[in-house]
């Protein structure tokens, strides 16, 4: 009984400790960019966590106000651009968008690295550091955290039930490590806008085209596409981040909170990015243990080991190469110093 008391009271002490900082932080009201509004990593997790988390936890005094990008007529690729100049001050963007500023920011999702969710965080996690460095020296921008999208998997119109089968056919790609892979198997990669996929695959202009599972599902490519196939190309992974300007005007206690607290966003996501990923294999497909109330009809093709070990042959004799040329030197040693020792594998210049 003493035990349950000492317990209790020392749960209420945590929570009013926790209270009291809240008190303490001055009122602050801040300006969010998101990612993809009509995705659910916007509206699950980033929307609710600035608009409904933040000022819970704050007892009030940290607000928020956030719009997708999209939303605001952006594009995507000008985001660190405008975060680095402050007209942003908060912003999420996909690294993909960044590929041709600077190759390093393909370091981390190049197709075919990490074949499952545990591998991508890894990745993430070993890299973070130097993406840190690198857009606070050069963009004047810090780095908050990197959160992930589901895997980038096939959706196709066409009879596709392994990788050989993509010779020939043209894929819809949303960055160059994705067309390094489609061409690496035959396919030619075509370059176009998410919202045009659907009539693309209906008329045939592309046979198949890249996209998160889940992604795919909630623009209803199961209406246009017969084939899933189930293995992860890679996986989109988005940085969140503030102007450093804006970081430095902040209260510390602010900025301690915020970084708190974006950390279990992170968490959250990547979690959910797992689950989503296979929620789209079922609903895509019309499993029983889908939840969502629309079912697709798709053929659901899991790959076969040797297909697992054609990407990664892939991977090292075509993709991680290409990339390599068109990075840095010192790019290239971050790599190994960091993706390189998680994974045992090795680039050269």
């Amino acid at each position: 009984m003493k035990r349950m008391i000492y317990a209790a009271g020392a749960a209420a002490l945590l929570t009013l400790s926790g209270a009291a900082l809240a008190q303490e932080l001055p009122k602050t009201q801040l300006k969010i960019v998101g990612g993809l509004s009509n995705l659910t990593a916007y509206n699950d997790f980033e929307k609710p966590f600035w608009t409904k988390t933040i000022p819970e936890r704050s007892n009030g005094q940290v607000t928020a106000e956030i719009k997708g990008f999209n939303e605001m007529g952006l594009k995507g690729p000008e985001i660190l651009r405008l975060m680095s100049q402050g007209v942003i001050p908060f912003g999420t963007a996909t690294l993909s968008y960044f590929a041709s500023d600077n190759p390093i920011n393909e370091a981390i999702d190049l197709a075919g690295l990490a074949p499952d969710v545990k591998t991508a965080r890894d990745v993430t996690a070993a890299f973070e550091p130097v993406y840190a460095k690198f857009y606070g020296e050069g963009s004047k921008v810090k780095l908050l955290g990197i959160s992930t999208y589901p895997a980038q998997v096939l959706f196709c119109n066409a009879e596709v039930n392994g990788l050989a089968d993509l010779k020939g056919k043209k894929v819809r790609t949303s960055s160059r490590t994705q067309a390094e892979f489609v061409e690496a198997f035959g396919g030619s990669s075509v370059t176009m806008a998410f919202g045009e996929v659907v009539p693309a695959l209906q008329n045939k202009v592309v046979d198949c085209a890249i996209t998160g599972s889940l992604s795919g599902y909630s623009a209803k490519w199961y209406e246009v596409s017969t084939h899933l196939y189930a293995l992860p190309i890679n996986w989109n992974q988005q940085i969140h981040a503030v102007n450093q300007a804006t970081w430095d005007k902040l209260d510390p206690k602010v900025q301690e909170f915020i970084q708190t607290n974006v950390k279990t966003l992170m968490d959250d996501i990547w979690k959910a990015a797992d689950e989503q990923t296979k929620q789209g294999y079922d609903c895509n497909t019309g499993a029983e243990s889908c939840t969502l109330p629309v079912k697709g009809k798709m053929k659901l093709v899991q790959p076969s080991d040797a297909d697992r070990a054609l990407l990664k042959k892939a991977l090292q004799e075509s993709i991680l190469p290409k990339w390599a040329a068109r990075c840095s030197a010192d790019c290239v040693k971050s790599f190994n110093d960091t993706i390189g020792k998680t994974l045992n594998v090795t680039v050269s210049k």
